[in-house]
């Protein structure tokens, strides 16, 4: 038996250490169950061995805590069952290849509550892959479970070579589930958290609260495609300001490195209705919550950061001005602002900082399911940033911000996005909005949900405007240029 924990480094000053320790807040620390690492000089136990690796992970490109607990159970279960069945975790390549095919088993067709769905499954193999080979390069290990095969990906005509981990589950073509909200589903999701019926009545069936924060907040996520990280993590400084009039064209939106996915900054954009929905929550409902409020974080989160003279860019933390850039999510939960209640954009009716945003969307899809639309699908606060990417796109396609733009230029709105809009195509503006590190991992992503639809409309919708062809044989031509996608794979 293995235990885990995450560390942290209050009170470090009592453990006759001399220097603070360097690992990182909130790493998982693995122990054996009789709280020892090693077995006497130079044997080392393998979960001192995964702690090593584990420390190592923000400098490999796993910046994320929550990634780190994510990585650290899949290693401690694998080392867990490997130790049932008499396999060491570096054991000769023939016993770890058995134990990895016994446990392939156990997941997939063992007890129900053990068993993981093809996604999980391969998540896990990834990161056993990546201990693996950091281990052998490490000598550590002299030998791995798994066997790979080579392969050639292709991504926008440019190809590459790669290894394909067989123990990877084969999973349905990514077309074959649709993992976004339709415009239908998006109105019927909006006016569910509004407490509303689909007409736009009152929902006399539904005695919900804070209708108006959930509002704000659920059409900022559809509006923005943040995370939920991100959208959790804001700071009501960091929303941006709200344009004198309504804006035909998006209204940019800075996402502070600190909150985002890889700490890289990045700017997306909102409407002007989902903004000024915003603004309305924090000069109402919001201001009467935290205003005078008396919350302070539990002592389990660290001390209280007090915040004065906030501006857009940051404000005094516990005397010392720093930037809102520069804090991370668990410091975000920590900020007290200078009237009381919690910094975050949104808060409890106590002004304590609220963040069970999965909870909400979900329970807004399960009565819209359960009182109007049978068909309404589960609603994760992913499924928003999808909803975002394919509106997005479709809006990119078809021109519709191109037009937008062109009935703004001459005015005071920002030049540059004018420019933007106008100028870049559609997977770069939504390879920027995503926060994608390249356009590859933009038209992968795009892949996986349902795009031909909208390049089916666009194509149809011009041909017929113009006058090239009638609908009928736009529409038939479409049908052939698109009928075998799923033979060719398209």
């Amino acid at each position: 038996m293995i235990l885990m924990s995450l560390f942290s480094s209050v009170g470090w000053e009592s453990w006759d250490v001399e220097h603070r320790p360097l690992i990182p807040e909130g790493m998982p620390v693995l122990v054996d169950d009789d709280l020892r690492f090693e077995d006497g000089p130079g044997a080392t136990r393998p979960a001192a061995v995964v702690n090593r690796w584990l420390r190592e992970l923000p400098a490999s490109g796993v910046p994320s805590t929550n990634s780190w607990a994510v990585y650290a159970r899949a290693v401690k279960e694998w080392v867990e069952f490997l130790s049932e069945h008499g396999v060491g975790l570096f054991d000769s390549r023939d016993r770890l290849k058995a134990g990895l095919s016994r446990y392939a088993e156990h997941r997939a067709a063992g007890p129900l509550a053990r068993r993981f769905a093809a996604t999980t499954w391969s998540q896990h193999v990834s990161i056993l892959s990546l201990f693996y080979r950091w281990a052998l390069d490490e000598g550590y290990a002299e030998a791995e479970p798994f066997t790979y095969r080579s392969a050639r990906a292709i991504f926008a005509g440019t190809g590459r070579e790669v290894r394909v981990n067989l123990a990877v589950r084969r999973t349905p073509k990514p077309h074959v589930t649709i993992k976004y909200l339709e415009r239908e589903f998006i109105d019927l999701f909006r006016r569910g958290l509004r407490g509303l019926a689909p007409d736009g009545t009152a929902d006399t069936g539904f005695s919900g609260r804070e209708m108006t924060r959930n509002a704000a907040v659920g059409d900022l996520a559809l509006a923005t495609g943040l995370r939920l990280s991100e959208f959790t993590h804001l700071l009501p400084w960091e929303i941006p300001p709200l344009p004198s009039i309504p804006a035909a064209i998006p209204i940019p939106f800075p996402v502070p490195g600190g909150i985002t996915k890889g700490r890289k900054f990045r700017t997306t954009w909102i409407s002007y209705e989902a903004l000024a929905g915003v603004h309305d929550y924090l000069q109402l409902d919001r201001s009467a919550a935290a205003e005078g409020s008396n919350w302070r974080p539990p002592r389990r989160w660290g001390e209280p950061l007090r915040v004065t003279e906030p501006d857009a860019r940051g404000g005094r933390i516990n005397g010392v001005r720093r930037s809102w850039e520069s804090l991370t999510p668990p410091e975000r939960r920590r900020l007290v602002a200078p009237d009381g209640g919690s910094c975050l954009l949104a808060v409890k009716a106590d002004g304590g900082p609220f963040t069970a945003w999965a909870t909400v969307f979900e329970r807004t899809a399960d009565r819209i399911r359960a009182r109007f639309e049978p068909r309404f699908p589960h609603v994760h606060p992913h499924r928003l940033r999808h909803s975002f990417s394919m509106r997005t796109l479709e809006y990119l396609v078809t021109g519709h911000y191109r037009q937008a733009a062109k009935l703004v230029r001459d005015t005071d709105t920002d030049a540059a996005l004018v420019f933007y809009l106008t100028k870049a195509e559609p997977l770069l503006v939504l390879r920027d909005l995503l926060g994608h590190s390249t356009v590859l991992t933009t038209e992968k992503y795009v892949k996986r949900l349902d795009t031909t639809r909208i390049y089916r409309q666009a194509y149809q919708t011009a041909g017929a405007a113009i006058g090239l062809v009638d609908d009928g044989a736009v529409r038939r031509e479409v049908d052939a240029e698109f009928g075998g996608d799923d033979e060719a794979g398209l």
